[in-house]
């Protein structure tokens, strides 16, 4: 053992701390892994006049760790960074960066994110709601600092939280997350905690036939037209959730544990397809309790009136298509031939609209745009809804990169996603255009219903820069097609259609513990690193191609 006196040991003391702080800075990303050398693609300058817009159209009434006069430097040093021909598209992306950043919040216990700014009723310890949770972790999960979602993991199961306030997939979410950092440890030290509250959630919401109840408000969800009962919501989650357990033990080399929840994600899968799937109306719908099995469930008092009124004959789905129903794509779950009701996506009596889509068929009796209606000043019967958008475009996705179907394209599904991205204005009381995320939205204007519900109701508007929905992590994930997994791999497979743009480019992304780069330059005069499609890792070519294709390289 070499020996040192206390004057060197102070030394190295220090150079250490030097060293951590330099490292765990507000705004500073942790970078283990990647070479100081690696020269960005794109440069921050060319964005940063995006953040200072943001910062000057706001009114900054609540702030948590990083004030709108930080976001440039935390944004500069934590996000990817992305560039497309389309300046509205790309504004939006760096827009929803710049609201996350405002709900990362900094406790006693550690960082945790939250759904609204002001303190909401409904909200538990910090203001956290598990509702969006699972959002949080797939949306946050590229920025380039883990520090703040791996708190924000522990803090749902050992500091505090509510997991089942709402329907939540936290196994799922959390190993979406991890994924991306291939932290192995995060989720297996989780790993109890994740099967105690699916058991939770089995003991609570867990009717006879084998297939879970949730109300439609506990869904986050309110009003909808199919209302409360075992909707393909709750059942998806927990189907994914198994699924998500199953994988974990297996990390954690829990074989035993890992068969049995394979063998309960299979059984779920297999009730929802059976129960819940309508062949005649091509939609997965909500089938409604029994009044006996009504009788036999704990419903807290507020929710039982509205509850009640679904309630019905055993096997009688409701009679309409909502959104939600496609959420069991979320989780790749159905078979090749449940595709079909991807067709009412596009479809304009369906749920297509200028700025939708909607939550219910327009084509259904019950739709409506309700501004003032009780009880719920914010309704799933028809408006627009981050939440369900961004659930839907998540769920396509997987459609179109693990299913062969003829039902909607690679073309549609930019369409919806750049129709939401126009969602997110809004003309101020000056009538200026400004950049706007808030709860519902009327889905043929584009207002912001819960804006003028809320501020006429309550007084304040609790909606303003909701943090409710995913957007980043859907150009990401999506549509430039970093697909996560624990593997030593990196598969790249994008949605963006042949010829769509002559020129992308997401730079800066952090992906196990790599800087990764992807680019597509038609005539090669965008970004000057040659024609076709180029994906760097650590600033080193790894693939160049004349098209747009689907990749894998070894890590």
């Amino acid at each position: 053992m070499i020996k040192m006196n206390s004057g060197v040991k102070y030394a190295m003391c220090i150079l250490v701390l030097l060293g951590a702080a330099a490292c765990s800075v507000s705004g500073q990303s942790r970078e283990a892994g990647i070479p100081h050398s690696v020269e960005s693609i794109l440069k921050w300058n060319d964005f940063r006049g995006y953040i200072r817009q943001f910062n000057a159209d706001d009114d900054e009434s609540v702030i948590q760790f990083i004030p709108n006069s930080g976001a440039d430097a935390f944004l500069k040093d934590n996000i990817p960074y992305f560039n497309c021909p389309d300046k509205g598209f790309e504004q939006t992306y760096y827009f929803r960066w710049w609201v996350y950043r405002k709900h990362i919040q900094k406790t006693p216990g550690g960082f945790v994110i939250t759904e609204f700014l002001p303190k909401v009723p409904q909200a538990g310890k910090y203001n956290t709601i598990s509702c969006p949770a699972a959002h949080h972790f797939y949306e946050g999960r590229w920025l380039r600092d883990p520090e703040y979602l791996s708190d924000y993991a522990n803090f749902w199961f050992k500091g505090g939280g509510s997991p089942r306030s709402y329907s939540f997939w936290p196994a799922n979410s959390i190993l979406a997350f991890a994924s991306v950092y291939q932290d192995s440890t995060l989720v297996t030290a989780l790993l109890p905690y994740l099967v105690e509250n699916y058991q939770a959630w089995e003991k609570s919401n867990l009717c006879a036939d084998g297939l879970f109840w949730q109300a439609d408000l506990k869904d986050g969800m309110e009003a909808s037209i199919g209302g409360s009962g075992k909707r393909a919501t709750i059942n998806s989650y927990m189907t994914g959730e198994a699924m998500a357990i199953a994988a974990i033990a297996k990390i954690a080399g829990d074989q035993d544990l890992a068969a049995v929840f394979s063998k309960k994600a299979a059984h779920l899968k297999q009730l929802l397809l059976t129960k819940l799937w309508d062949a005649k109306a091509g939609f997965f719908k909500t089938l409604p309790l029994s009044k006996e099995e009504f009788a036999g469930i704990s419903v807290p008092e507020r929710y039982r009136r509205s509850f009640s009124l679904f309630t019905g004959d055993a096997g009688q789905l409701a009679d309409v298509r909502e959104l939600h129903g496609y959420t069991p794509w979320y989780f790749n779950i159905p078979g090749a031939q449940q595709s079909v009701a991807w067709k009412f996506l596009m479809d304009t009596d369906g749920f297509r609209a200028p700025f939708g889509p909607t939550t219910a068929e327009r084509r259904h009796p019950g739709f409506r745009i309700s501004y003032m209606s009780e009880p719920y000043i914010c309704q799933w019967n028809g408006p627009g809804w981050p939440y369900a958008t961004s659930i839907t475009l998540k769920a396509m996705g997987n459609l179109l990169h693990n299913y062969r179907q003829f039902y909607v394209s690679r073309n549609d599904f930019i369409r919806i996603l750049e129709t939401y991205s126009k969602s997110h204005r809004l003309i101020n009381e000056k009538g200026k255009k400004v950049f706007w995320i808030d709860e519902n939205l009327n889905p043929f204007t584009g207002e912001w219903l819960s804006r003028q519900i809320s501020t006429a109701k309550r007084g304040i508007h609790y909606g303003k820069d909701y943090n409710h929905s995913e957007f980043c992590d859907i150009i990401i994930s999506d549509l430039m097609g970093i697909r996560p997994s624990m593997k030593n791999e990196l598969v790249i497979d994008p949605l963006i259609p042949a010829g769509y743009w002559n020129w992308f480019c997401l730079d800066r992304v952090r992906y196990h513990n790599k800087a990764i780069s992807i680019l597509w330059d038609k005539d090669g005069s965008k970004y000057k690193k040659g024609r076709g499609f180029s994906i760097f890792i650590n600033g080193v070519l790894k693939h160049h191609s004349a098209s747009i294709r689907k990749v894998s390289i070894p890590l």
